[in-house]
This record gives structure tokens, C-alpha cells and sequence, in this order.
């Protein structure tokens, strides 16, 4: 009898732990207006969901427990209750309308929202300050799915770029407060110009694949929208100070007013980074400062933003040659020149320096409650220059004559002198400016958005030599070379996201961009670049969003996108003689999500097939300066799974990641080369039948975690790892120019601590690349063939960047 009663026991209490509740209720206005689609979450958890079209909201299959429920909606002050729960609960939730307009709305026309059927990842501003650890931009987001972050440096400062799903930095779209950052002719973002940038940034969110139309060229592997500092109603005061491995230091200090008379805000930062590279000769002198003002009240908001920034960093992309990589792994080749005596030195001003400014004028209101209008002007300037010293024979060019200049060899006696060492500068002065305006539309059943910009790029490229070591009376700062670039850009969009029930929605977009893109003068090789190029791309997008409740949700999307080419593909494919202009890309996009949310852990699978006409791929090769050469291929694809995940075991423990499996295929590519020899000895272009192909710079696994543990009230330890897989450098697939797969694990450890009458305190220590691995992020080459007299030998060479090993940063920080 006492063993059946202590098994009913047993039962009870298992009967008892397996139970779930729920907790229901309706979210409403001041008066008591059912509030469609207002957010509500469960603190701490991965759980939530929305209000329907009656503002009802149901979270089921809950453990007993205390819980926080948090409800929030744009222009609306946040609320929070919290429970115990025993049994099922209806709570009901009245919000009040801010006094004043989010900044939020600044962003609603092109930010994706829970409902809206794409791949996103989302950062907010406490994720950002974690990750804000002296490193890029693209080192920043280097977690989130599918991207992988690239150094010339070694450090992740100074030149930084990112791939997301294999395509780089000229095909992913990214906007700062709605507005495009993207350089107009190059359609690359250079984080070196914006030193500290993330310091000023309050939200951060990645849309993969073609996502939703926004301001700006299309995206062919992600978007990505920045969002500036937002109000914060007390004055504040930060002191930040970093220092670590390579001589690294940062001061920053940032400080706002708070609210002032209920309208007002001003907020301003300021930022100092000086680095050595862990290549020889690289280095980072940085400057930056954000400004801003801002006027709110309840349907206006008013705001100037000013972002200042100023660089000078050492030359360092063109990598380390491949037959020095295993005895001097840091050598940089930039500046290097013999002396009189044949004595090699390198040149101390071989540096690339630039300056660039952002001006934003952001203007919002608040029409009717279902209505909102953004309307935005925007300035970027830009100037600066590289600076290269250029002997008479060098490892780039075969002579570095006067005639490559337009000048006249020098007679000296019976002697000509037709080359010399030189010393000259690039140039580069242009604005960018323009307009961003979006109609917002929410109601019941309907988010619709109409955006309008116009654009217009102005840039002038120019060359001085400024020395000469054998001079014929030509003057200092002699213009070799100037031409112009021109770019004009219309582009509209219509968001529309209908819920046809309390689970189904439906969403449509279609955006229509205008180019003109024109360039006059010769080039740095005296090459005239005199074209213009016009196209009109159409790219629409619809999707279907289904959530089961508030665990399970499924979505599925279509898009197209056409993209132009940069000025750098359309350039290169003039010279030598060529004639054939590159075409336009366009990608079919087809995306289809599962997500599965619980208290304890959290799942997303994003599957994709991205289908590409005429994409434009990386050769492997650089030009002078730096710049990808890319060439068009006819058919080629991207197809694979994104996995993510967020588990939370037992107290103080998360388990955050994510995995990528992909292949990326060229169908049918014929590798093309000009430098084959015949017998006889002379070159010929020939083009040789490859097959099926894997697209450069393209790796098949792409994977990032965190463990986080918070072993006491203060500190967190972070144990964090990226594995990027082997990845070729052209699209030959030759194992000659292939990067090996690594596997890199930092440690983070955090403490926080708030005090009531003291600074708040923030302290972060780092070791980065903990197990010392030599590893290689980035890579370009190429091929040249070699007769015996019967048979021709490929061969290769590569430039490597590789970077630092083990490292460490010390970042200490004080909020008042």
C-alpha cells in the first residue's frame, strides 16, 4: 500500500511539473482602442507574439513560474507586469501615448518587422556596446549568420570588409537612418572612414538575401540598416578608454543633455583610436565625432545629425606574398625601393588618408493615427588620397616609365633616362547628397509604406606626382591624370503586409531605380574612360507569413533584384583594348523560414536559392589600388540552410549560434586567360572548359557560437568561436589558390555594476584567438602558363593576409 501511495505521489508531482498555463489578454489605448499588432514578450525567455486585429494576445504552453510581460508599440511608453503563474491568466494592458514621437518612425519604412516574411537578425544596444570592442563594423557582426569578416591588417581595424552568403561589400546594401551609405561608383561601404561608428549606433538590423526594398542600390546577399543614438530622456555622460595588443588605444567620450523643456536634445561624441597592424607598416590613426540635435513633441520630430570622421592608415593590401607567407608571415611589400647602395627600405608615407562627413536632416510626423510621413535630406563629402612611393623597377609593374605619366624622357649627353622613382598621390574629392521620404500607412489589417529618393554622386579622380628623383623641370604636384563621375539615381517603393487572418499575412513590395552613371577623362594610365551607362531595374517581392501560436511560425518569400555594375567593373573591362561593357545582375530570390520559440530555447531554419543571371564574380585578382576585378558568368546559383539557436539550460547559462551549409555553383564556366604561349612562343587567348564550379571566395560551412555564464552578480564569461571552411580564390577551384578552413576562439569576460551615487562601471577583458592559430582570412591571385616546348604548365601566385595570433584588449568604460 505505501508503494502505491508514494506512486501516486510521484505521479502527481510529474502530472503536476508537466502541466502548462497560459496567459492571455488585450492590449489597448488611453481610450480603450483595441492596439493591433502591439508587441508582447516574456522577460528573459524567447517567447512572444503580437496583438491581433482586436488587440487580444494569447501565449500558451507555460510552466508554472514567475514571469515579466512586457507590451510595447511604436510612439507608445512601454509597460510591464509581472506575475506568478499558477493557472491560466488574463491580464489586460492600457498604454499611453508617448509625449513625445519615437525615433523609431525615423526607420519604420525600412526596417522589417516580426511579420515581415524575410531572414533578419536584429542587434540592439545592449548587443552592440558587448561587441563594440575596438574591432569594425564587419568584425562587429561577424556572429550573425552567414557573414565572414575580413582584415588586411591582421587586427580588425583600418581596412575591414565583410561577405554575407559569399557576396561582398559592393552588393550588400546598407543605409544609416534610412539613408544610403554605400559609395555611389564604388557601391562599397569603407568602415576606415567611419572610425567608432558603432559607438553611436542604437539598433542594428541584417536582412539576408534580397530582403525588402529600401533606399539605394538593390541587395544581392543582405541588406543592413544602422539606426543613430535615440532619445534619452536624462542627461548622461560616458568616458571610454581601450587598450591592448599592438600598441592599441582608444579614448572616447560622448554626453548628452536629456530632454530639455520637454522638446529638446543634444548629444555629441567624440573618439581617438592610434593602432599598430600585425602587418609590418600598417597602422591606424583615427578620428571621429558624432553630432546631433534634435526637436520632438507628440507628432514632430526633428532631428540633425553630424558624423565626422578622419583616417590615416598604412598601406597594407598588397598582402604577403606567397613565398614569404612561412618565413616572414608579416611582410608587407608596400614602399619597398632600393637605395643607391642596393640597400632595401621601405617608405615611411605610403599611407592612405581621407576624410569624410555625413549630414542628415531627418523630419518626421505624425498626420493621423494611421498615418506618418518621413522626409529626409542628406549630404556625404568626401576627400582624400593614397600616397605610393614608386621606384624604377618595382614587384607591381614591369618599369615605371614617363611615358606611363605623358611626359617626355629626359636626355642626359648620349644617355635617355626614361623611367624614374617617383613619389604620387590618388585623389578623390566628391558629395554625394539628395532626398529619402516615405508615407506610412497602419491600420487594423494594413502596414503599407510609399518611399521616393533621388540621389546625386559628383567625383572627381585626379593624380599628382609629387616627386621625381630625376626631374626635367616638371613642377611639384605635376597632374598626371583627372576624370569625372557622375551618378544620378530615382528610386520608389510600395510595402504592403495584410493579415488576411489572426495567423496569415500577406506581403507585397515593389521598387523601381533609375541610374545614370557617367565618366569622362583618362584614368591613372591615361586610358579615357569617356561612357555613360543607363539602366532601369524593376524589383518586386511578395512573401506569406503563418504563425500557428506563439512557439511556431513559418514564412515564405520571392524576390527579384537587378543590380548595376561599379565603376571599377565597368573600367576594367575598357582596358587592354577590350570593348565589351559589363552587364547588369539580376538574382532570383526564393526563401522559405521555420521558427520555434519556448521559454528555454529558441530554433530558425532559413532555407534559400538564390538564382543568378549574369552575376558578377571576384576573379581573384586586384587592381592598383586595391579593387576586386569581377567578370560576368551566365547562369550561377547559391542554395542553402541557415541554422540558429539560443538555448538557456539552467540559470545563468545561454547558448547562442548559428550554422551555415551552402553551395555556391557556376554553371558551365570557362575560365578565360591571355597569357597562354605557343610553341613559338608567342601568347594567345584561349578558354578553357571548367564545368561546374564553386564561386569564389564562397565557403561551404560558415559557423559562429557564444556560451555565455554568469558566474556571479557581476561578471559574465563569454566563450566565443567562428569556423569559416576552405574557400577558393578565383573560381578555378586550383587547391594553388585555395584558403584552408579555421577555427578561431576568443574569450570575453564582462563585469557591470551600477551604482547609485558613483559612475556606473563597465569593464571588458579580452583574448582574442586564444589558442594562438595561424590562420589566413582573405586572399587574391591569379595564373600564368609556361611551355617546356611541348606542354603548357599552369602557375601560380597568391597574396595572403593573414592574421594576428593571440592577442589581447582592455576596455574600461564610465556612464554618469
Amino acid at each position: 500500500m505505501k508503494k502505491i501511495t508514494f506512486l501516486l505521489m510521484m505521479l502527481s508531482v510529474i502530472a503536476m511539473n508537466a502541466q502548462t498555463f497560459s496567459i492571455s489578454g488585450k492590449v489597448t489605448d488611453e481610450q480603450q482602442k483595441p492596439m493591433p499588432g502591439a508587441s508582447v514578450l516574456l522577460k528573459g525567455t524567447y517567447i512572444g507574439t503580437s496583438t491581433n486585429s482586436d488587440g487580444e494576445f494569447k501565449i500558451t504552453n507555460l510552466k508554472q513560474g514567475d514571469y515579466e510581460i512586457i507590451v510595447s508599440f511604436l510612439s507608445y511608453e512601454e509597460m510591464s507586469k509581472k506575475i506568478s503563474l499558477t493557472k491560466d491568466t488574463k491580464l489586460d494592458f492600457s498604454l499611453k501615448q508617448s509625449a513625445i514621437m519615437s525615433d523609431e518612425v525615423v526607420v519604420s519604412a525600412i526596417k522589417a518587422n516580426e511579420f515581415t516574411p524575410v531572414a533578419q537578425t536584429n542587434l540592439d544596444k545592449k548587443d552592440i556596446a558587448e561587441q563594440n570592442t575596438n574591432a569594425d563594423i564587419p568584425f562587429m557582426l561577424s556572429l550573425t549568420p552567414s557573414v565572414v569578416a575580413t582584415s588586411e591588417t591582421g587586427t580588425g581595424n583600418g581596412y575591414t570588409g565583410m561577405r554575407i552568403r559569399g557576396t561582398d561589400m559592393s552588393r550588400i546594401n546598407v543605409t544609416v537612418n534610412g539613408i544610403p551609405l554605400n559609395d555611389a561608383e564604388s557601391q562599397g561601404v569603407y568602415w576606415v572612414n567611419m572610425p567608432d561608428f558603432a559607438s553611436s549606433v542604437n539598433a542594428i538590423q541584417i536582412q539576408r538575401g534580397v530582403g525588402t526594398s529600401t533606399n539605394g542600390a538593390a541587395s544581392f546577399g543582405a541588406s543592413i540598416n544602422f539606426q543613430t543614438i535615440t532619445i534619452e530622456p536624462k542627461p548622461y555622460a560616458n568616458l571610454g578608454f581601450s587598450a591592448g595588443s599592438f600598441n592599441t588605444f582608444k579614448e572616447s567620450v560622448s554626453a548628452g543633455t536629456g530632454l530639455i523643456k520637454d522638446k529638446f536634445t543634444f548629444d555629441v561624441r567624440y573618439s581617438k583610436l592610434n593602432a599598430d597592424a600585425y602587418i609590418d607598416r600598417g597602422f591606424s590613426d583615427h578620428q571621429s565625432m558624432y553630432l546631433s540635435g534634435a526637436y520632438y513633441d507628440e507628432k514632430n520630430l526633428l532631428k540633425a545629425v553630424v558624423m565626422l570622421g578622419k583616417e590615416r592608415t598604412g598601406i597594407t593590401w598588397w598582402g604577403v606574398p606567397d613565398y614569404m607567407i612561412d618565413s616572414i608571415r608579416t611582410f608587407n611589400p608596400a614602399g619597398k625601393y632600393y637605395d643607391e647602395n642596393g640597400n632595401e627600405k621601405f617608405y615611411d608615407g605610403q599611407t592612405d588618408n581621407y576624410w569624410q562627413n555625413h549630414y542628415q536632416l531627418l523630419y518626421t510626423r505624425e498626420i493621423s493615427k494611421k498615418i506618418s510621413l518621413n522626409a529626409n535630406l542628406h549630404a556625404t563629402t568626401g576627400k582624400g588620397y593614397y600616397e605610393q612611393y614608386i621606384p624604377t623597377i618595382n614587384d607591381f609593374w614591369e618599369e615605371n616609365l614617363f611615358s606611363n605619366y605623358g611626359l617626355e624622357p629626359i636626355i642626359s649627353g648620349n644617355d635617355t633616362i626614361n623611367s624614374t622613382d617617383m613619389i604620387r598621390q590618388k585623389w578623390l574629392d566628391n558629395v554625394f547628397y539628395g532626398f529619402t521620404s516615405s508615407l506610412n500607412y497602419h491600420y487594423n489589417k494594413i502596414n503599407a509604406s510609399l518611399g521616393i529618393a533621388a540621389n546625386k554622386y559628383d567625383g572627381d579622380h585626379f593624380g599628382y606626382i609629387k616627386w621625381m628623383k630625376d626631374n626635367k623641370s616638371y613642377p611639384n604636384d605635376y597632374e598626371w591624370y583627372r576624370n569625372i563621375g557622375t551618378k544620378n539615381e530615382f528610386n520608389t517603393f510600395l510595402k504592403v503586409q495584410y493579415s488576411l487572418t489572426e495567423k496569415l499575412s500577406f506581403y507585397g513590395d515593389v521598387q523601381y531605380r533609375q541610374i545614370s552613371y557617367k565618366m569622362e577623362g583618362p584614368d591613372d594610365d591615361l586610358v579615357r574612360l569617356d561612357q555613360t551607362n543607363d539602366y532601369n531595374f524593376v524589383n518586386p517581392k511578395l512573401g506569406v507569413n503563418y504563425v500557428f501560436n506563439n512557439n511556431h511560425k513559418f514564412y515564405a518569400t520571392m524576390g527579384i533584384a537587378n543590380r548595376e555594375p561599379n565603376r571599377t567593373d565597368l573600367k576594367e573591362a575598357t582596358k587592354g583594348g577590350g570593348t565589351e561593357i559589363p552587364t547588369y545582375e539580376t538574382l532570383y530570390d526564393y526563401e522559405a523560414g521555420y521558427q520555434l520559440t519556448k521559454s528555454k530555447y529558441a530554433i530558425g531554419i532559413n532555407l534559400y536559392y538564390m538564382d543568378y543571371k549574369n552575376q558578377l564574380v571576384n576573379t581573384g585578382q586586384l587592381n592598383s589600388v586595391g579593387y576586386p576585378i569581377m567578370t560576368n558568368v551566365d547562369v550561377s546559383y547559391r542554395t542553402g540552410i541557415e541554422l540558429m539557436f539560443g538555448i538557456k539550460p539552467i540559470k545563468n547559462l545561454e547558448w547562442t549560434g548559428n550554422l551555415t551549409l551552402s553551395k555556391n555553383i557556376i554553371k558551365d564556366y570557362v575560365d578565360y586567360a591571355d597569357n597562354h604561349v605557343d610553341t613559338a612562343g608567342n601568347e594567345y587567348y584561349k578558354g578553357v572548359e571548367m564545368g561546374d564550379v564553386n564561386i569564389s571566395y564562397s565557403p561551404n560551412i560558415i559557423s559562429a557560437s557564444t556560451i555565455s555564464y554568469k558566474f556571479a552578480k557581476h561578471f559574465t564569461f563569454n566563450f566565443i568561436s567562428k569556423y569559416v571552411g576552405e574557400q577558393y580564390i578565383d573560381n578555378t577551384m586550383s587547391e594553388d589558390r585555395k584558403l584552408d578552413a579555421y577555427f578561431v576562439n576568443n574569450i570575453r569576460l564582462d563585469f557591470n555594476k551600477s551604482f547609485e551615487k558613483a559612475p556606473n562601471l563597465s569593464v571588458q577583458f579580452l583574448i582574442n584567438n586564444v589558442f594562438d592559430v595561424d590562420y589566413i582570412s582573405n586572399a587574391y591571385g591569379g595564373k600564368w602558363y609556361e611551355t617546356d616546348g611541348v606542354n603548357e604548365i599552369e602557375k601560380s601566385w597568391v597574396a595572403y593576409f593573414p592574421q594576428a595570433g593571440i592577442n589581447f584588449m582592455f576596455k574600461l568604460a564610465l556612464s554618469f
